[in-house]
């Protein structure tokens, strides 16, 4: 090899090397900054018994508590790409199968909340009695629950493929749903369960809105709350549409590699990561960060609270 040719492979090297710890930043920033965020939120759902004892704060802290788990197993994935480290296959199945799980649990939580603000809205002299905090628990356990037997029904589906063919058990790509999607079975399981899990949860938050808005114009239904709840409810409709796209951007990915440059591709996965996936999971504590008084006070106490505490953590280190 020429010594020209050695300096221009050196140098595509290098090129390569930095724009992967570029993307790696980008990307790495805004999750760390998004982690806090629902961090800080997480806390406050626990740091004062009206949020433990009030149902619909307990379903936010499950839906955020999964979203959080997510966005971290989400990024520790990509971070494990950009750096080309390829696991095997069943190290990377069990990451791949807990990241399912926090998945498939933010839809069906969603459709519990919807569920509770119809109560409240549509039945309000009964939801104290249907709303419990035991019924909130079982049902919490119920979509946990849920959600864990479609994971056993993947294992079971990729239990079935004959590994024995391989020549080893070490992936050749890096560790994704869509690479250890080994055979058509379990390619179309997933397809199929993902339309009718969304298709399901989007007509149960839709009928929920149309019942909220009916109740509306009743004279018998507090107007304020009913609009606050119908506000509600297509914020998680909003929510559930950005799981949807954020659940399919790897076929959008894939329909892409075949017209654009691999460059081009990695590019707008890391645009449409940022944006379709990292994003989303940090709305839940904006939404009601924002619109909920008692969690905003809190969140603002909170978060004062830590920064404050760092700031007299770094004086302490500098002083002698």
């Amino acid at each position: 090899m020429s010594y020209a040719t050695q300096s221009q492979t050196n140098i595509t090297v290098g090129q390569d090397l930095l724009e992967r710890m570029v993307l790696s930043t980008l990307t790495t920033l805004p999750c760390c900054v998004f982690l806090f965020i629902n961090g800080v939120m997480l806390f406050t759902l626990r740091s004062k018994t009206v949020f433990r004892e009030t149902s619909r704060y307990i379903l936010l802290f499950n839906l955020l508590l999964a979203e959080t788990i997510q966005m971290a197993v989400g990024q520790l994935l990509y971070l494990l790409a950009a750096c080309r480290i390829r696991l095997t296959y069943p190290v990377c199945a069990l990451i791949i199968m807990f990241s399912n799980l926090t998945n498939d649990i933010s839809p069906v939580t969603l459709v519990v909340m919807s569920l509770e603000r119809y109560v409240a809205v549509c039945y309000p002299l009964r939801h104290s009695t249907i709303i419990t905090i035991r019924n909130t628990v079982v049902a919490i356990i119920v979509v946990w629950t849920f959600s864990s037997l479609n994971v056993f029904t993947r294992v079971l589906l990729l239990l079935d493929f004959p590994f024995e063919d391989l020549e080893s058990l070490q992936m050749k790509d890096f560790c994704a749903e869509e690479n250890i999607l080994l055979d058509q079975t379990s390619n179309d399981y997933d397809k199929a369960y993902t339309y009718c899990l969304f298709v399901s949860a989007s007509v149960a938050i839709i009928c929920s809105y149309i019942s909220v808005m009916i109740a509306a114009r009743s004279a018998s239904t507090g107007k304020t709350s009913a609009f606050k709840a119908r506000n509600t409810l297509m914020l998680h409709l909003v929510q559930l549409g950005l799981s949807l796209v954020s659940t399919m951007h790897n076929s959008f990915l894939g329909a892409l590699s075949t017209i654009v440059t691999r460059t081009v591709l990695v590019r707008i996965q890391i645009f449409l990561y940022v944006f379709i996936v990292i994003l989303p999971k940090c709305l839940s504590p904006l939404i009601y960060g924002l619109r909920d008084q008692t969690v905003r006070s809190s969140l603002v106490y909170q978060t004062c609270f830590h920064l404050k505490l760092s700031e007299i953590t770094a004086k302490a280190e500098i002083s002698p």
